[in-house]
């Protein structure tokens, strides 16, 4: 049995095959870690060398690849594929909060997962932080028998998925098509029937090291209106906190409870529209003179119909066409071929997507955090201004380095990623201080004790009050000499998707490099436009998904 990321052999007429490929490319990338080098690329996707190159910049054009010295990475961008997906089933956007309620409430990692097929996908994720934490992704597919969950979903299986799911057994017997997970034989097909028969009569199931030594797991059904996705709450702990069986007696009534509310919650706000975020991509509408000879359109557009569904329910043909501005037939084309490749289901005259949408990355970019986001941008940045450029967060009254791209020069700003220094002094903490609410401003100052470091450094806190309002003003802060002698910083906000300025990047240089009016006229332009695009990529990153700062 082909692998979930495989497509079928036999494909329909009207596939389109550049979609087809460029999909390849995606999932290859995906089970590589996200780069590969574009020969590696090639021989991963038995694709011609051409192939490879046009569709890598194609999604490079997207956004959804960086190519870098031959390197193809994917980026956080591809991440709106994924969440086209997650919007669309809404369970995400209406249950994460309860969800994470839960998870402070039982201080244990909790889930949110619904059927993929003869396994299992996470739709959300609270994870506790520990010693011994759980790694399990927004995104990640697990075999149904070795989950809480699957025998739930598995209860109501037909004789047809109950087949599928034991010729992938009898191909695949310790499991190795989930990379995610260590490899081991599953349940005989007698023992999961069993398994699901108790859990549909019981109305919860456990799994009891499973998944992986150690960890236990007991899920409920959430009580969904006729016609929704099933979907499965489930909490995870380990065998130094609780047995399987302790964890049943201790956690089933307030978990049964919780499903109840998180069900109730679903069912009022079935009628109220869901939320779209997602524009029309501009290459839809685009020239092929505009895009250039090796941009593939029918894949920019393929990918375009997969986010036409962000925040709507099933859609028909015509729904697809209009809200992607494509051509009827070409609409049908791509819905063919995302059908084919198990990423789109039709469902008499509407289709909606799949879970398979999130094979394309969205598990290992969840993963990401903010300093690793930023990182190229940061590279980009100073490779285009000779300069050092940096990423930040606010710790209290000092700042903290995350991220960091150096120049090679004679003299350079000599900072490493975790060095710490007094927000006061700094371009970076005053654009972080700056951005607090006026009360919390006021106390950060009133427990810094300022140090005059330079005979430049403003330590009046009148003087940092005046500095602090001026950066909120005018979105940056300068800095000339009142950290080090020579030393000029220039700073500018990164914000989250609420406004909240989260962290700060700047451009450090010596004062013999620029002056003042050179900072604000060579380097905040290019400084503001590499903030926007790391805002860009957070943004969609952090839609369904917690990006940790470092």
């Amino acid at each position: 049995m082909p692998s979930p990321a495989t497509a079928p052999e036999t494909a329909p007429a009207e596939t389109v095959a550049p979609l087809v490929r460029g999909i390849a490319v995606l999932r290859a990338l995906s089970e590589a870690g996200g780069t590969l080098s574009l020969s590696r690329l090639q021989h991963a996707t038995a694709l011609a060398r051409s192939s490879v190159d046009r569709s890598v910049g194609t999604l490079a054009a997207m956004g959804y690849v960086r190519l870098e010295d031959r390197q193809a990475t994917l980026t956080p961008r591809l991440m709106e594929l994924g969440n086209a997906y997650l919007a669309a089933l809404r369970l995400p956007e209406l249950l994460s909060e309860a969800a994470d309620r839960l998870a402070d409430e039982l201080d244990e990692s909790v889930s949110l997962a619904v059927p993929d097929g003869d396994a299992i996908r996470f739709v959300h994720q609270a994870t506790r932080r520990r010693a011994m934490s759980l790694s399990f992704r927004i995104g990640d597919r697990l075999p149904a028998e070795r989950t809480a969950p699957g025998p739930l979903f598995a209860a109501d299986w037909d004789a047809a998925r109950w087949t599928a799911w034991g010729a992938r057994g009898a191909e695949d017997p310790h499991g190795e098509a989930f990379p995610f997970l260590p490899p081991r034989p599953g349940p005989s097909e007698q023992e999961f029937r069993r398994r699901a028969a108790t859990a549909r009569a019981d109305g919860w199931a456990v799994d009891d090291q499973q998944i992986e030594s150690g960890l236990v797991a007991l899920a409920v059904p959430l009580p969904l209106p006729a016609g929704s996705t099933p979907c499965a709450l489930s909490v995870v702990s380990h065998t130094s906190r609780h047995s399987a069986d302790a964890l049943r007696a201790r956690l089933l009534p307030r978990l049964r409870a919780a499903a109840g509310e998180m069900g109730r919650r679903v069912a009022t706000a079935a009628d109220r529209p869901p939320r779209s975020t997602a524009p029309l991509a501009s290459w839809t509408a685009a020239s092929k003179q505009d895009l250039g000879p090796a941009f593939i359109e029918s894949l920019a557009r393929g990918l375009t119909v997969i986010t036409a569904f962000d925040g709507r329910g099933p859609l028909t043909l015509s729904a697809v066409a209009e809200l992607t501005g494509l051509p009827r037939a070409t609409a049908r084309r791509a819905l063919i071929t995302l059908a084919h490749l198990g990423q789109v289901t039709a469902e008499g005259r509407t289709h909606r997507l799949t879970p398979r949408v999130l094979d394309l990355g969205y598990p290992l970019l969840a993963g990401t955090t903010l300093a690793r986001l930023a990182e190229p941008h940061l590279r980009e940045l100073s490779t285009q201004v000779g300069e050092s450029a940096s990423l930040a967060v606010l710790d209290d009254t000092m700042v903290q380095y995350t991220a960091r791209a150096a120049t090679r020069r004679v003299m350079t700003v000599n900072l490493t990623v975790g060095t710490r220094l007094p927000a006061y002094a700094t371009s970076l903490g005053r654009v972080l201080l700056a951005d607090l609410p006026p009360a919390e401003r006021t106390a950060r100052l009133r427990r810094t004790e300022p140090d005059a470091l330079t005979p430049r450094t403003r330590t009046a806190r009148a003087d940092l009050v005046a500095v602090l309002d001026r950066a909120a003003e005018d979105g940056y802060a300068l800095v000339d000499g009142e950290l080090e002698a020579g030393l000029r910083s220039l700073a500018v906000p990164v914000r989250d998707r609420v406004g909240r300025a989260v962290a700060a990047c700047n451009v450090a240089l010596h004062s013999s490099s620029r002056t003042l009016d050179q900072c604000r006229e060579d380097i905040l332009p290019r400084l503001r436009e590499t903030a926007r695009r790391i805002e860009d990529e957070l943004h969609t990153a952090e839609r369904f998904v917690r990006i940790a700062p470092a």
